[in-house]
């Protein structure tokens, strides 16, 4: 699974964007973009970074007068994304977005506001995106990358002269019995949890999602979660907005449905495997794609190359998981 590109962050907030037009949102001027928990305190999007949902992002433009004011502020949802609309055509080439509260297990820190980039304008209707927000808890993880310049080496003071005094007598010996041990015990080995495939490569089919034997390894994302809230309103719009994930899974003998189906899997696996091919909002945006293209062709394209993904290809992947106890 690559790193997080600001590209593909683009991609996947335009999509969503572009899903809220197609509707019926009546704003003329939208703002969209992400926010990320930078858990290594680096300023960069890396592997171990997540997005953050709940947190707050406002909007800050300059006055007439010049002094800054907060014109608008929204809290992000599940996926990490905020969007924002404004009535009319304003100006807001000089306008800010900037993290303005705390989100949930990030413990956040707000990082440096990003200027606004406008992205489409046409028909009275502007677009704007913003580059990734990042948010950092106090501390970065104990196991994030060494950073390349070297440590300076320690200084080993140096030792006091020795002086003339008198050595310190010691303890005569004692006879005391060694203390006796404790008899060992016949307690058995206390059981391992089964094995965390996040940081092995591990693809799953969606047969394997479904089996109950299995279902603890939904641990980021409910089988009751809706597809609409997940995948974003063009998937709302698609498939309806009651539609689960679990039913996302049953899906057969129609392109869009498979597309659905193996897109769920996609995502399930991109969660649980740090190395599976395609991170989480590749795949939300891949899958939004798809259903704006409007082309059959692209439809089963992309979930043949979901499908190649879950079964374990390319590299023969397995999955590794085990019965749930």
């Amino acid at each position: 699974m690559g790193v997080v590109t600001t590209m593909g962050l683009g991609l996947v907030t335009t999509i969503v964007i572009l899903g809220a037009v197609i509707g019926g949102a009546k704003g003329d001027a939208m703002v969209s973009g992400s926010v990320f928990c930078d858990r290594c305190k680096d300023g960069q999007l890396s592997l171990f970074d997540f997005p953050l949902s709940g947190i707050k992002v406002s909007i800050a433009c300059p006055g007439q007068n010049g002094q800054v004011k907060v014109i608008s502020e929204e809290t992000t949802n599940w996926i990490g994304n905020y969007v924002m609309r404004f009535d009319g055509v304003p100006d807001m080439s000089a306008c800010r977005a900037q993290v303005s509260g705390d989100g949930q297990g990030c413990r956040v820190v707000a990082g440096p506001a990003q200027s606004l980039n406008l992205v489409f304008q046409m028909f009275d209707t502007e677009i704007y995106t913003v580059d990734h927000l990042i948010s950092q808890p106090a501390q970065p993880m104990s196991n994030c990358p060494r950073s390349s310049s070297p440590l300076p080496k320690p200084v080993t003071p140096a030792l006091p002269p020795p002086t003339n005094r008198a050595p310190i007598p010691q303890p005569p010996p004692t006879n005391r019995a060694p203390i006796p041990q404790p008899p060992p015990t016949n307690r058995a080995p206390i059981p391992q949890p089964p094995p965390v495939p996040f940081l092995e490569a591990s693809a799953c089919s969606y047969r394997m999602w479904m089996m109950p034997e299995y279902k603890c390894y939904w641990r980021v994302l409910s089988p009751d979660l809706k597809v609409a809230l997940v995948f974003g309103p063009l998937a709302g719009q698609k498939y309806g907005n009651d539609i689960t994930l679990r039913g996302s899974m049953m899906g057969r003998g129609d392109p869009y449905k498979t597309l659905l189906r193996e897109s769920t899997a996609a995502l399930l696996n991109s969660y649980n495997s740090l190395r599976f091919p395609y991170h989480p909002l590749d795949v939300v945006g891949r899958l939004n794609t798809a259903l704006m293209g409007g082309s059959t062709r692209q439809v089963l394209m992309t979930a043949l190359r979901f499908l190649r993904a879950n079964s374990g290809s390319p590299g023969n992947v397995t999955c590794k998981f085990t019965t749930c106890k």
